[in-house]
């Protein structure tokens, strides 16, 4: 078949190549994950972890280490996946008609189209070449969820159209209740914040030896104010977890936020042995450290002295350590740029704190959620450290346009309040915190009241953009 008709086919097919999964989003370490959850994670199909890394191989023009993994994918199907062998063959075979297209190998890509064909014409489907199979949602919705936030919702989508056709199929249930976790996850202090407790409760149900999902499970209980509850689930599985360091991160997250740091630092010193290079450890030791010097702190009143100061220092040297370790070993890792950076900040180290927060304002293809968080700490970082509020403001105002909810936006709207005020009682003209006011008083939704200070910017200003632009709106809507 000559290449534009075999490409208009190829595009039917439901595979890796047709999800849409954008090569610019790509985590940083997404190889070496996926090869950490091969060895250690048995949360989902081997299957679909060789096809997604065949898919990332390809995208990094790494072709023939693509047609490796799918040699591994096939390999898995027929002993993981006897039963409903050829449904869960097709993905592989779009992935490995795709990869041949590219290659210019067309005779071998029609090949692999023909026994896609083959499935479809012996199911019954409506298309030639295409499928309806929740096995295939399954996949699609776990491929979702490695590309990251931004595909969280594409991934949720995925799952419950499988969870549809099959309602108590344990492996759906899973990658159901591990995308809702992170949703969760990244929506703390939204509504939803508690939306992913049934569906973990009935992952547990249908896959009662799988300590992964026990572990969400308990981080969801202690979210809700059920620690007790959750701590019995992490008993039931700490001697399972030797050897798991995906879980033994999640159950030392759990005993870090109760303040039992000596267990928690335990549990990630286990996994470190296992997976040395892993950001995510590094960065929950570095947590467990900084949360240490933060509990001395506030018990001698924020002026520790004597042995009580050699402590914090030590802690802080230990926390900078692991924070510096996370972002060496994932440069995308935005949480770790900024607890590195405010890190810095406590030990008096302005200026090297100042370069790791230009770095993380610099990151490309990170989420929203995470430069509102970066924004935010770097606002602070100019209002407490740097003495310099205008920088402040902008930050501030920034951070409240990327996500005007979030847990941060009682504080972010508090500060930005606080300091536009303030500075105003020195300078009654300052247009730029007339126009912050005027911003944070249109978000809550007083209208007129936002109106009246960028009327004032505009007073005083008239050339000013932002506040024509912004009262002439807010006067269309009184």
């Amino acid at each position: 078949m000559p290449k534009d008709p075999l490409k208009a086919i190829l595009l039917e097919l439901e595979c890796h190549f047709t999800w849409n999964l954008l090569k610019e989003d790509i985590l940083f370490d997404v190889e070496n994950t996926i090869g950490q959850q091969l060895e250690f994670l048995t949360t989902e199909s081997r299957l679909t972890l060789y096809n997604l890394l065949a898919y990332v191989k390809h995208l990094k023009g790494q072709n023939e280490d693509a047609l490796a993994c799918l040699e591994q994918a096939e390999d898995i199907t027929w002993r993981e996946h006897p039963d409903k062998e050829e449904i869960r063959r097709l993905v592989t075979w779009g992935n490995y008609a795709w990869v041949y297209y590219h290659m210019d190998q067309l005779k071998e890509a029609q090949r692999h189209l023909d026994k896609i064909g083959a499935v479809c014409k012996k199911r019954s489907s409506p298309s030639d070449y295409k499928l309806e199979s929740p096995e295939i949602e399954c996949e699609k919705g776990w491929a979702f969820l490695k590309f990251g936030g931004k595909y969280y919702q594409k991934a949720k989508a995925a799952f419950e159209k499988a969870l549809e056709a099959e309602p108590d199929n344990p492996e759906f249930s899973i990658g159901y209740a591990i995308t809702v976790y992170r949703l969760d996850d990244g929506n703390r202090g939204g509504p939803a914040r508690s939306l992913s407790l049934g569906p973990l409760r009935k992952a547990v149900t249908l896959n009662p030896d799988n300590a992964y999902m026990k572990v969400l499970l308990a981080l969801k209980l202690q979210d809700v104010h059920a620690e007790a509850e959750g701590e019995r689930h992490i008993e039931e599985i700490l001697d399972q977890i030797a050897s798991q360091p995906y879980v033994l991160r999640y159950a030392a997250k759990f005993y870090r936020r109760k303040k039992s740091w000596d267990k928690a630092l335990g549990l990630l010193k286990k996994g470190l042995k296992a997976t040395p290079t892993s950001s995510f450890l590094h960065h929950q030791m570095g947590l467990c450290y900084r949360a240490q010097m933060i509990q001395i702190k506030k018990d001698t009143c924020n002026r520790p002295k004597g042995e009580d100061k050699l402590r914090v220092d030590r802690l802080i040297a230990m926390a900078l350590s692991h924070f510096k370790a996370a972002v060496e070993r994932d440069s995308t890792f935005a949480f770790a740029y900024t607890d590195l950076a405010n890190m810095y900040a406590e030990g008096g180290q302005y200026s090297k704190a100042e370069d790791v927060f230009q770095k993380a304002l610099h990151l490309e293809n990170i989420t929203g959620d995470h430069r509102h968080q970066i924004h935010y700490y770097y606002g602070r970082f100019q209002e407490f450290h740097c003495k310099s509020e205008s920088t402040a403001i902008h930050h501030y105002v920034e951070a409240l346009k990327l996500r005007d909810w979030s847990l941060l936006r009682t504080k972010l709207t508090s500060a930005l309040k606080k300091l536009a005020v303030k500075r105003l009682s020195h300078d009654a003209s300052d247009v730029q915190s007339l126009c912050a006011l005027g911003f944070v008083y249109k978000l809550e939704g007083e209208k007129r009241q936002a109106a009246e200070f960028y009327a004032r910017a505009q007073g005083i200003d008239p050339e000013n953009a932002e506040s024509l632009a912004a009262l002439c709106e807010l006067r269309l809507c009184i």
